[in-house]
């Protein structure tokens, strides 16, 4: 079962081209929170991510939050920087666990 949340950017990579950041947070087996991060997944040729786009795995919802944040602030202080004003709400507790809870008691999310 993997439940996730994610947030997309626009950015412009060193070139000057179009680029979409996508950052998540997931539960993976094992009650592992993850948090991904890659650059143009609309580009690959597989949906699934590889281990080099995690950066961070671990058992604490409260780690995983911080990590993800930290990484969208840094994307987003990027976008900034090259002329993007993009906004994006920062991942919260409830977001990532109200479908958890829905899995776990057989609900929808």
């Amino acid at each position: 079962m993997r439940v996730s949340s994610d947030r997309v950017l626009q950015g412009v990579d060193e070139a000057g081209r179009e680029e979409t950041i996508l950052v998540w947070i997931e539960r993976k087996p094992g009650a592992l929170w993850a948090v991904g991060r890659v650059v143009n997944p609309q580009l690959r040729n597989e949906a699934t991510m590889k281990a080099s786009d995690y950066v961070f795995e671990g058992y604490e919802l409260e780690d995983a939050l911080e990590q993800a944040n930290a990484t969208l602030e840094d994307d987003l202080t990027v976008s900034e920087r090259d002329g993007r004003g993009t906004h994006c709400k920062p991942f919260t507790r409830e977001e990532c666990l109200k479908p958890l809870e829905a899995w776990f008691f057989g609900r929808s999310a």
